[in-house]
């Protein structure tokens, strides 16, 4: 393996790492106060209704977790970071749609008390650009990987006889 790639390769792991530690963190802040104050956040967007906003309370912070774990083992790449990609853009969209409104809310990120601000939807979007170029890696390792042991299978050429 070249140097170049290994030293991507190194940051590729600190960046999954860094972004299953903030799902981790995100899932413990939520996890360790009582679902409603993480429920009245989401209730704030005016979105869901009641039994929905209840729902993704209760479930949310456990999907967070799962998605740490899987971010820091490693387990699952594509369709990990492809999750949280998805799961990060959605919450990127919500807090700009509800920032552009001027609305003023509590972003639910990190549990309750942290309203929208520019600084909340740098440090979101900074987070979906991260997922993002490590779904992307994800597959393009993968193809790259592939691609090699297909080469590796090839039989050689064989000369043609020579009359």
């Amino acid at each position: 393996m070249a140097p170049r790639t290994t030293v991507f390769q190194i940051v590729l792991l600190v960046l999954r790492l860094g972004l299953g530690a903030v799902f981790g963190f995100a899932a413990w802040s939520k996890l360790r106060d009582p679902w409603m104050l993480f429920a009245n956040s989401v209730d704030q967007y005016h979105l869901l209704p009641q039994w929905a906003v209840v729902l993704v309370a209760r479930t949310l912070p456990w999907f967070e977790l799962l998605l740490a774990v899987l971010l820091v083992t490693g387990i699952g790449k594509r369709i990990t970071t492809v999750a949280s990609s998805a799961l990060l853009a959605l919450f990127f969209a919500l807090m700009v749609r509800s920032y552009a409104r001027g609305e003023g809310i509590d972003c639910g990120c990190f549990g309750p008390g942290e309203a929208i601000s520019p600084v909340t939807l740098l440090r979101d979007g900074s987070l979906l650009a991260v997922s993002l170029l490590l779904a992307g890696a994800a597959f393009v390792g993968k193809r790259r990987r592939q691609t090699a042991r297909i080469r590796n299978l090839a039989l050689p050429h064989v000369a043609e006889p020579q009359p």
